[in-house]
């Protein structure tokens, strides 16, 4: 993958940490603000890439690069990837993808227009415990309770009440609790169980913001709490309760360190099958590998994914007060 990057803010600091350490990767280039650029060509300085663009649209031109990572705010997704599928080239962009339905079905057409590969960023769904934990399902019989808690106080947050603009607590920047957080709990909830016949989003709101929020989804045979929050202190504990045993976790989901099985009253069963130390790396193995033999099956199937969660985020979206 010759990967050109859109951004520089901590998300990209993030993923270049890793870089390091996923194989057959090679930064060719990072485009950035004008006003970011000393910090793009710092960054370009440490992680040895070789170009620094101001200009997103030069930077899809240049044939050195196959695919674009884009790491920006969440608003600006849909029109930045259309850009880059557009000019012929492969897509991994953060989560979430877009924020509603109908971006998602539009960046898929212009993706198989142009014959390139779009994916979506959302660690949870790559990393090895995600695969196990999905086939320990079995093991705890019918699900019937679900209760998935993301909650990690923001390190921006007393500067949000002091009145500053914070882009990951600005809705029209796609910020926000729901936005920015519950999307990882949409993602590996919707994914182990498919769509919910119900979805009704209780939010707090600070500011014109949901701070925090709880998602309730309803299923025919189950119920689903997803609890994230930026106003509150985290680690929590997460369970999928069945009625042979449950499974639990602690810690974030998007990183997903280990989780437990326990069948009745038996002693819990711990696993650890990630390979790495970076939640990241993962899934840019897996892009990497679909990208080099042009997977479409995989893209679709990333599609449909991405579809179904940003159908339920986009349904969960109505539930928050008109800005």
């Amino acid at each position: 993958m010759k990967l050109g990057i859109v951004g520089s803010g901590q998300i990209v600091h993030d993923f270049l940490s890793a870089s390091s350490k996923i194989q057959d990767l090679e930064l060719v280039a990072i485009s950035t603000l004008a006003r970011s650029k000393e910090v793009a060509e710092e960054l370009a300085e440490k992680y040895h890439i070789n170009k620094v663009y101001t200009d997103n649209q030069a930077m899809f031109a240049d044939n050195d690069i196959d695919t674009v990572y884009i790491g920006v705010p969440n608003s600006l997704h849909f029109p930045i990837a259309k850009e880059a599928l557009m000019a012929n080239k492969n897509v991994v962009c953060e989560k979430p993808l877009v924020e509603t339905s109908e971006q998602v079905k539009e960046l898929k057409k212009v993706a198989d227009e142009h014959h390139v590969l779009l994916f979506e960023a959302m660690t949870v769904l790559y990393l090895e415990n995600y695969f196990h934990l999905k086939d320990n399902l079995k093991k705890i019989g019918k699900v019937h309770v679900v209760a998935l808690n993301l909650t990690q106080i923001s390190s921006h947050y007393q500067e949000f009440l002091a009145g500053e603009h914070i882009a990951k607590f600005d809705r029209k920047m796609g910020g926000g609790a729901l936005m920015d957080m519950n999307i990882y709990n949409i993602n590996f909830c919707v994914s182990l169980f498919g769509q919910p016949k119900h979805i009704a989003y209780l939010p707090t709101i600070q500011r014109n913001t949901d701070t925090s929020g709880i998602l309730n989804l309803t299923y025919d045979d189950k119920q689903a709490s997803l609890i994230a929050a930026k106003d509150a202190v985290g680690p929590t504990r997460s369970y999928i309760e069945g009625e042979k045993g449950l499974i639990y976790f602690d810690g974030p989901l998007n990183v997903l360190p280990d989780y437990y099985v326990q069948i009745g009253s038996e002693k819990p069963q711990h696993f650890d099958y990630n390979e790495y130390d970076h939640r990241m790396i993962s899934e840019f193995n897996y892009f990497i590998k679909a990208i080099k033999d042009h997977n479409q099956a995989a893209a679709d199937e990333a599609y449909k994914h991405s579809l179904n969660a940003i159908t339920v985020l986009e349904k969960a979206q109505e539930c928050l007060p008109d800005d």
